[in-house]
């Protein structure tokens, strides 16, 4: 053996088991409640399903892309976790789902504890408030992947729903109504582009600036939460045909993925509150409003397709959602989105 590979152990590859272990110990007494009792640390979390008749288990996995870059410069990792089960909750009751449990995935260069608990707060926080569970997750080390601090994040949410309850497009027809639930800005999609826009990478210090048009700093802005629709959901999931979670794709991409493929979505601009960031973006950036339409939610995080006698109840229930379109045959057989 030669003498560059002796005294070589695994903490000084990279990965430090005891940070490791000391780090599972503290994360106990934040996931205490979500974990059956004598679990936690097990290889699996459980889960006990009660309640359903012909359930129908749904999943999805996300994360949040380069925002986390943004929380990661502003020292926000509570709100990372909120973000991460959010957008990822979102993907699953916009077909009629109740969420049941998550797990997470964080992928770091080398443990920072208060970060990561930050991280597994948000979590927590996020999960009580979908009224789901935090029922496992990995924390990996990899030195070798991630360098200079770098990390990632992903999320895994499974949820339920009554076979005959759940949402499918197969109901979308012509003169139904689109219903906008609003974001509060980006949520988690378009970072990338934002990031470049306003250099961000090369100039950090931006994010403490305050711009005008958004009364606030470009850093508060970026770090809003991601919403979730799952409490608005739950109350209209019975009058609602389906809805679009208005992410990465904006709204060209999501709404056709909800469509029977001889409908148009008819979507009148001047119907939408576009909130500010999205003007800023575009004058700063001079990007196409088409681009901006493929990229961002611009104001509108889900898109619920009603028939039309079911609107002015959905729209009592949810105080907040207004009509920004309909549906219309096409002869193409292929959906698109088309903003007037």
């Amino acid at each position: 053996m030669s003498d560059t590979n002796k005294n070589i152990n695994y903490q000084k590859s990279g990965v430090d088991l005891d940070k490791a272990a000391t780090l599972k110990e503290n994360m106990k007494s934040i996931i205490s409640d979500h974990q059956e009792t004598g679990n936690i640390g097990n290889f699996g979390g459980l889960f006990e399903i009660q309640g359903y008749k012909n359930p129908v288990l749904i999943s999805s996995t996300d994360g949040i892309g380069s925002k986390l870059l943004i929380h990661s410069e502003l020292n926000q990792f509570k709100s990372l976790g909120i973000d991460l089960v959010n957008a990822s909750v979102n993907d699953i009751v916009c077909i009629g789902a109740n969420p049941l449990f998550f797990l997470d995935y964080i992928a770091v260069e080398k443990i920072v504890e208060k970060n990561i608990l930050q991280i597994i707060e948000g979590i927590v926080h996020a999960c009580e408030e979908n009224k789901c569970k935090l029922v496992g997750g990995e924390t990996a080390q990899m030195s070798e992947v991630y360098s200079n601090g770098k990390f990632d994040v992903a999320g895994f949410i499974v949820g339920i729903a009554e076979k005959d309850e759940i949402k499918t497009k197969s109901e979308t027809a012509e003169g139904d109504i689109l219903i906008s639930l609003p974001s509060n800005g980006i949520h988690t999609n378009g970072y990338s582009l934002v990031r470049k826009i306003f250099d961000i990478e090369n100039n950090p210090k931006i994010l403490n600036t305050e711009f005008k048009e958004l009364n606030t700093t470009l850093g508060t802005e970026l770090t809003k939460t991601h919403i979730s629709y799952y409490n608005d959901i739950s109350k209209i999931k019975n009058l609602m045909k389906i809805s679009a979670h208005i992410t990465g794709g904006g709204f060209i991409e999501n709404i056709p993925r909800i469509l029977n493929t001889n409908l148009n979505a008819i979507i009148k601009a001047d119907s939408l509150a576009i909130p500010p960031i999205f003007n800023l973006i575009q004058k700063t950036g001079n990007i196409s409003i088409d681009e901006m339409f493929n990229v961002f939610n611009m104001g509108t995080g889900l898109v619920i397709v009603s028939s039309e006698e079911n609107v002015k109840k959905i729209l009592s229930l949810s105080p907040k959602a207004k009509i920004i379109g309909h549906l219309e045959s096409n002869s193409s057989n292929i959906s698109e989105v088309i903003i007037k």
